[in-house]
């Protein structure tokens, strides 16, 4: 059965808007688990524009199920990760003006870079992975980075149209076939949603789908947990 991993990054999105203590992360990750999160994911980014050092620290210390770190392939990442050891990391690309993660990491163009973190990141004890596009010769250099994990980015299937989105959903199938063969665990998100994510579920050989701003929008109306709740039956009805 696909596992949801439930990103929280909007909640603290909220409390960061007025700098106020409210709403509660620790309230929030007890709500996530008791409705069915199988992990936690929080995403410290290099301007702290949600997720808060604290945040990571209450998240370690209290989490049941596992945290997700996902963070950007920096010194400063490195030595905060060694310090928390969560249970998975996500290298992630970042830029300060994005409104989020636009797409997967250039791991042609930074291997070597990215290899010198996923060494350093070692003492950890994490299950590192990669935020890739769903390509063949990126998930190859993944395995070659000697890391036990990727996510495929879906982002581009979530924002596509009519056969558009076929193409990208078979993009998806075909790497996470490809990335499964090599032993690679595949993970997936991006833009998922409450329209899309059975499609995605559906696939072979994916483990996991990280999944937050659309369950945030949706606990507006439903409350958190009933949101969450929601996105877990779609996945779990998707076979």
């Amino acid at each position: 059965m696909v596992k949801l991993g439930v990103n929280l990054d909007h909640v603290a999105t909220i409390r960061q808007q007025r700098y106020t203590p409210y709403p509660d992360m620790l309230t929030a990750i007890k709500i996530s688990e008791e409705s069915g999160a199988d992990s936690i994911t929080m995403h410290l980014r290099e301007d702290r524009r949600h997720i808060q050092f604290e945040d990571i620290k209450i998240a370690r210390k209290n989490i049941k199920t596992k945290l997700n770190l996902e963070m950007a392939a920096t010194e400063e990442m490195c030595v905060i990760a060694n310090q928390i050891k969560p249970d998975f990391i996500c290298i992630v690309p970042e830029k300060r003006q994005e409104l989020t993660t636009e797409g997967g990491l250039d791991v042609k163009k930074y291997f070597s870079k990215i290899k010198n973190v996923v060494s350093e990141l070692s003492e950890s004890n994490a299950v590192i992975s990669l935020f890739i596009e769903p390509d063949i010769e990126i998930i190859g250099l993944a395995k070659d980075l000697d890391v036990g994990a990727i996510e495929l980015h879906t982002g581009k299937y979530a924002e596509a149209k009519n056969e558009d989105k076929k193409y990208y959903l078979d993009k998806i199938k075909t790497a996470s076939d490809y990335a499964n063969d090599i032993a690679l665990v595949v993970n997936a998100g991006h833009g998922l949603d409450y329209t899309n994510v059975k499609e995605v579920a559906r696939i072979d050989n994916i483990h996991e789908l990280n999944i937050g701003h659309s369950i945030i929008a949706e606990s507006i109306f439903l409350g958190l947990s009933e949101a969450i709740k929601k996105m877990k039956n779609l996945i779990e009805s998707s076979k």
